[in-house]
């Protein structure tokens, strides 16, 4: 868009109101030492104004859209529409495609080429372009957040340093941003080095082709793998004392691809109404203190299954008490307990095996992998024994389908299954710069139905929600952590009746619904409405909307 040339931006700005001739000053003296800033993006880093009164202000000035670029507002993935190269040389950011035109905001809209580069991409994927116009700082923000900022120490390793300096490097700054899983990967001329941190992908850095071998042969040898061997391989590394460290390897079309999960040993064990767990002290230890029964905590991979054990754990742990757990592997070491790692000609049923001659009043089993392990755990939930495992299953009440697919009668299942929860993982608002707003009417009119359908009912008074601005803090994302979202299931004799006449899952959550039980969208509007996380995040989650 051309800009109405009557008068610069500086002075239109002030015959709105928006900033006054001694801002403008401020801006004109602060342009002299950087000279490469325009005057619009100098009045924003000096705060002198409201930035989305700015923004908006500017853009209709310069004859576009104004929009103040928040994580958000943006509603697609980036490079699903460009690349992050084009993205980052024409300074733009795709975010959100409706009705077959897709928004895009430029630091620049004046005679800008650049944005025909864009427009003529978006256009082969059948898309409008609609140019909006943000601050160049949110964009190089965003963009960085999206390729990652690897440390120094990795830089200056991939630059000359030796290539066991720069494999410590990517690990130990994968420790140092919290990632759970570090992603070594080669694409055609680079490798690619990602962190997942509180369950999102972020990119770190990326890698010369030419040292690839090297790269791939060092994290070979520290992880006990076999050099010559191009297949799928399992390691780990116990190079660095606070972590235990699994690998795995998988060919791919260019080459071998490495992802480090990092399993801290001496991470605190978090109190289980700091994950997020509902209910008091009472109904936790209605749910999970009891003999001659099992309890499954069922969630897909990567969903927190393992910590929620881990917090019953510790609070049921006791010096009169025998707890032993078989695990694979052992990721957290708990003072006081029997802890049994799962090797390469051990399993979860042959040790369970030997544990109920070890006098155990609680046993954990890490996962309900076959019918083999399930009948043994309900053998020992029979004879006396607590038994806490895991299960992969969406919901609690797709533990009772699970288990009789694995061929557990209903009787068994009826007779000894306690409770089963399900959860899942949202990212937390992050508290260093999120910025408080109230619910828009459509949030309000969303949680209402959810909450309604389900016979609850939402306070107003006082509720705030925030948005997701990003910091360094939170590597851009605007989230911090993460917290449980839950669904419980607690087996009443209502529902172990119909568990023992076969009823389907959908007789059986109608009556669970008519008792306590409440599905994880619930708890996860209760999340929504103390400010502890947002409904975009819940919905990425749960898919409500």
């Amino acid at each position: 868009m051309e800009l109405k040339r009557r008068q610069p931006l500086g002075v239109e700005l002030v015959k709105r109101n928006i900033v006054t001739e001694a801002d403008i000053e401020r801006a004109l003296t602060y342009q002299k030492e950087h000279r490469d800033m325009k005057i619009g993006d100098i009045l924003y880093e000096l705060d002198v104004c409201d930035p989305t009164t700015l923004i908006e202000a500017m853009g209709d000035i310069l004859g576009t859209k104004g929009i103040l670029l928040r994580q958000n507002r943006i509603k697609l993935n980036l490079t699903d529409y460009i690349s992050l190269d084009v993205a980052k040389k024409n300074k733009a950011v795709p975010f959100e495609v409706e009705n077959g035109k897709i928004k895009v905001c430029f630091a620049n809209t004046i005679n800008n080429r650049k944005m025909d580069v864009v427009r003529l991409l978006v256009l082969n994927k059948g898309l409008i372009m609609e140019p909006y116009i943000t601050f160049e700082k949110d964009i190089d923000s965003y963009l960085r957040s999206l390729e990652g900022e690897a440390s120094d120490n990795i830089a200056e390793s991939n630059a000359g340093g030796t290539t066991t300096s720069l494999v410590d490097s990517i690990i130990k700054t994968g420790m140092k941003k919290r990632a759970s899983d570090i992603h070594i990967e080669p694409q055609e001329n680079e490798l690619r080095v990602r962190y997942r941190i509180d369950g999102e992908l972020f990119s770190a850095t990326k890698i010369a082709k030419d040292k690839q071998s090297q790269v791939i042969g060092r994290l070979k040898a520290i992880s006990n793998m076999h050099q010559e061997k191009q297949e799928s391989q399992d390691g780990r590394i116990l190079l660095y004392d606070d972590y235990n460290i699994r690998v795995s390897s998988q060919p791919n079309v260019y080459g071998e691809k490495f992802v480090l999960r990092l399993l801290k040993k001496t991470n605190d064990i978090r109190n289980i109404f700091e994950l997020g767990y509902p209910g008091d002290e009472e109904s936790v230890r209605k749910s999970f203190n009891k003999r001659n029964s099992i309890t499954i905590i069922a969630a897909p991979t990567g969903e927190g299954k393992t910590t929620t054990l881990y917090s019953i754990i510790d609070y049921l742990n006791r010096p009169e008490i025998n707890i032993t757990t078989i695990e694979d592997p052992v990721e957290i070491r708990i003072p006081g307990l029997n802890q049994i790692e799962i090797g390469p000609k051990a399993t979860f049923s042959g040790s369970l095996r030997t544990v109920l001659r070890q006098d155990p009043d609680i046993i954990l089993v890490g996962e309900i992998r076959d019918f083999e392990t399930a009948e043994i755990a309900v053998q020992a939930g029979q004879t006396g024994h607590y038994v806490l495992s895991t299960i992969h299953t969406i919901d609690s009440i797709e533990v009772i389908n699970r288990l009789r697919k694995m061929g557990v009668s209903n009787y068994d299942i009826a007779s000894i299954l306690a409770t089963s929860v399900s959860q899942r993982l949202v990212r937390k608002i992050c508290p260093h710069c999120k910025r408080e707003r109230d619910f828009t009417e459509q949030e309000k009119n969303t949680i209402e139905k959810i909450m309604g359908k389900y016979g609850e009912s939402v306070d107003w008074k006082g509720a705030k929600t925030y948005d997701a601005v990003g910091c360094q803090v939170c590597n851009n994302s605007g989230y911090y952590s993460r917290i449980g979202v839950f669904e419980i299931l607690d087996i009443t004799e209502e529902l172990k009746e119909l568990i023992v006449q076969g009823a389907s899952s959908i007789e059986i959550r109608k009556k669970a619904l008519e008792q306590t039980y409440r599905p994880l969208i619930v708890d996860g509007m209760k999340k929504v409405l103390k400010g502890e996380t947002t409904l975009e995040e819940l919905n990425k989650k749960l898919l409500f909307n």
